[in-house]
């Protein structure tokens, strides 16, 4: 047969929701700098900008360019090989499927589609959607380089994904059953890079070139650095904005009430669709201002399982009651794991 040819990834229509707020935050930026260039709360907004892009910048270029050679040079029947056949067992090992799949929440939602097409069990598909960012090795990174090196905030991170992702995959197994759950899909489907309309086949055994391999994962690792690196600027200019123009007190107050702080943050998480190989440096810039670490800790396990993006994602895979499902039991459990640790804490 002949090789399929390289067309350049079509980028999906919710990836196109960031445009105008692009041209809002660019604009801001653009006032900001010609009426407050010299103000001092110009310049700490600028400083505390720069700092999060910048040290989040290389770990979603690595994430990106490493998720596009895996899903052009790895085959998904590969993988899904590794699943045992018993469904807890499967559950247990698909939540960290993230080590071996690096895929950030941003292109995740394509890749578990074709999982479930080609037999991936319900449950185990719901694991990986919900554990695999967390789990993925530049997120561990990412966060361990935010946090300064502590590992124990590193590794509280991937054990509360896990644990969430095995235990809402399990009770999605009790729940649901695939007709359920699972819109039919239709006949031609997103490759699996997050960009509909892609026709590759990713994964295949000698049909291309080693070169042609390569460059159509470039262009998939460059295309998906775009349309989540939007995603990261705004959120770092809110960040940014938030430290700089609300007043410490008001953190502070925040911070008192722990409970509140962790609520606080998980909305935050939901309203910023960040990519969670940069979010980490997000939450880690509110450190400074008091909030606990329960309240950063549930930011950085709700965000790669839970924003406005992704629930417009699993709206082309999941049916209605499904996606109330993910997000009520996702919600509930970080906000329950969360106040275990503040307790914990106080203990």
């Amino acid at each position: 047969m002949a090789a399929d040819p390289v067309l350049p990834p079509v980028r999906s229509k919710i990836s196109e929701t960031g445009r105008y707020l692009q041209m809002f935050f660019l604009a801001a930026a653009i006032l900001m700098a010609a009426f407050h260039a010299r103000s001092e709360a110009f310049i700490t907004f600028s400083i505390i900008f720069s700092a999060i892009v910048l040290e989040a910048f290389p770990f979603m270029l690595l994430g990106t360019l490493l998720g596009g050679f895996v899903e052009v040079f790895l085959s998904r029947d590969q993988l899904l090989r590794i699943l045992p056949k018993e469904k807890k067992q499967a559950v247990a090992v698909a939540a960290f499927l993230g080590i071996i799949f690096p895929v950030c929440e941003c292109a995740i939602v394509p890749v578990v589609r074709k999982f479930i097409q080609k037999g991936m069990p319900l449950g185990s598909a719901v694991a990986f959607l919900l554990g695999g960012p967390i789990v993925n090795p530049l997120v561990f990174s990412s966060t361990l380089v935010a946090y300064s090196f502590a590992w124990d905030v590193a590794f509280l991170r991937v054990f509360a994904g896990v644990v969430i992702a095995m235990g809402i995959g399990l009770l999605t197994d009790a729940c649901f059953s695939r007709k359920q759950a699972l819109l039919p899909f239709p006949e031609q489907t997103a490759c699996g890079c997050g960009h509909a309309g892609c026709t590759h086949t990713h994964g295949s055994s000698g049909s291309r070139s080693v070169a042609t391999k390569i460059k159509a994962a470039l262009s998939h690792g460059a295309a998906d650095f775009y349309d989540i690196g939007r995603f990261l600027i705004i959120g770092a200019f809110i960040a940014a904005a938030l430290q700089t123009l609300v007043p410490r007190q008001a953190f502070m107050a925040v911070a008192q009430g722990p409970f509140i702080a962790i609520t606080a943050m998980m909305v935050l998480a939901v309203a910023l669709n960040l990519c969670s190989e940069a979010d980490a440096f997000i939450a880690a810039s509110f450190q400074p201002m008091g909030m606990p670490l329960s309240a950063q800790m549930a930011f950085m396990v709700l965000g790669p399982m839970l924003d406005i993006k992704l629930i417009l994602m699993y709206l082309a895979v999941f049916t209605r009651r499904m996606i109330f499902f993910l997000a009520f039991q996702v919600c509930l459990s970080v906000f329950l794991a969360m106040a275990f640790l503040e307790m914990a804490q106080w203990l």
